[in-house]
């Protein structure tokens, strides 16, 4: 077996105070590992007290392992105990046992070294919780470096379905449609609220708050829904028909996860809008109501948007007769054509379909490639909201069968 030049592994395991966060670093003496091993246990720093692992005093484990500490000045006794005593005998005892194990290969223990760095919060009490802790995630974090974990299929498999547990909320992206959009048009905090409350659960609902309600409580209106939405995916409908950079900038400082323009506004303006919407890291989405061709606006842009919407507008539903047919029901028709026209020039565009979607349209719409159902009165005005959405949420369920479940997150401990 070749020794590593340079491999990374990490892990956390544990909870509470005594949870156990572990960086760590394998690789040859006279590689970079080597040279940053020698760095660090010869220039000792302020903060950071870097100490070699040892089972007990005058046994260190092979390889050598420099333990570097996270927590800065650890200025007690009962403080410097817990690293220098549960820490280092965890870490310690963890290589060893890798060593036994197989995952190092003990004919390369005196040619390779360990840097090891350790959490160990000063607020944790439990020494025994803190050993069991820090060995476990001290061997995990050590497997996966000989691993070579995780392979990169899986960090783009996970990057938009993990929730990081300290972090304590979801940041959602928009990585799996269809999804069902509910517009929270009316101008009342206490109306959408109460939607948001009664509305069913699931990752597919993503919240959009509407003109009306944006342009009577302002862009802090995002921040009034994330008061009781902490993990929903939020979008500001700005209508955006000027100064796109200055409206997307408003609604990032908001929380918002993505922002609206109108299809309307100057080229320029729409440039704009999408640059800095990708330089800020959130989506940009275009509305294309009363844009006579949304295929050539979009081929004038510098850039695509994340979302293109074709949109009906609430106060032409019913008279435009190039949406409405016969009784005066509303359409899908010229919104079949252009989605499919879409999806085949730009196939990594999200297109949204808005106006009039009830769920027997919405069948109809997914058939032709719909990425994102906005739905409004018929959810808002509901009698029973829970209802009401559950019906769009168990459409989208038959439309893309859930993806297999991932056997790591239940192999964790036992790694």
């Amino acid at each position: 077996m070749v020794g590593p030049v340079f491999e990374i592994g990490e892990a956390l395991l544990g909870s509470g105070d005594e949870v156990a966060h572990i960086d760590l670093m394998i690789g040859s003496r006279d590689g970079p590992v080597g040279i940053a091993f020698a760095n660090a246990l010869s220039q000792l720093s302020a903060g950071h007290t870097p100490l070699l692992a040892v089972i007990r005093p005058n046994l260190p484990p092979k390889p050598y392992t420099l333990i570097i500490p996270k927590v800065t000045a650890v200025k007690t006794g009962e403080g410097v105990s817990k690293i220098f005593g549960v820490g280092q005998a965890a870490v310690a005892k963890a290589i060893a046992d890798a060593v036994e194990e197989g995952v190092i290969p003990q004919d390369k223990c005196d040619e390779w070294v360990i840097i090891c760095s350790v959490f160990i919060s000063p607020a944790a009490k439990n020494d025994r919780k803190l050993y069991h802790y820090n060995y476990g995630a001290t061997k995990l974090a050590l497997k996966r470096a000989m691993d070579k974990y995780p392979p990169i299929e899986k960090i783009l498999y996970d990057k938009d379905r993990a929730k990081h547990p300290i972090m304590g909320f979801k940041v959602p992206r928009l990585w799996r449609p269809p999804y069902l959009q509910i517009a929270l048009d009316n101008p009342n905090i206490n109306a959408a609220k109460r939607v948001i409350k009664n509305m069913a659960q699931s990752d597919r609902i993503i919240l959009e708050a509407g003109t009306p309600l944006v342009k009577r409580y302002g862009v802090s209106v995002i921040g009034q829904l994330r008061e009781i939405a902490r993990d929903q995916f939020i979008i500001a409908d700005l209508k955006t028909l000027d100064v796109g950079k200055v409206e997307v900038d408003m609604a990032y400082e908001e929380t918002a996860d993505a922002v609206v323009a109108s299809g309307l506004a100057a080229k320029k303006s729409l440039d704009n809008f999408i640059y800095e919407s990708h330089r800020v890291g959130i989506y940009s989405m275009v509305d294309m109501m009363e844009v006579s061709d949304p295929l050539k606006k979009l081929e004038e842009l510098k850039e695509l948007p994340d979302v293109v919407i074709l949109h009906k507008g609430i106060d032409t539903e019913a008279s435009d007769s190039q949406f409405a047919e016969g009784s005066g029901e509303l359409s899908l028709n010229t919104r079949a054509g252009l989605t499919k026209a879409l999806k085949e020039k730009y196939p990594k565009l999200l297109v949204s379909v808005a106006g009039g979607i009830r769920p027997e349209t919405a069948v109809e719409a997914l058939k032709n490639g719909a990425d994102i159902l906005i739905v409004g009165r018929y959810i808002t005005q509901s009698k029973d909201v829970e209802r009401s959405t559950r019906e769009f949420v168990q459409l989208l369920a038959r439309t893309v069968p859930e993806a297999p479940g991932d056997i790591d997150l239940f192999r964790v401990h036992e790694e």
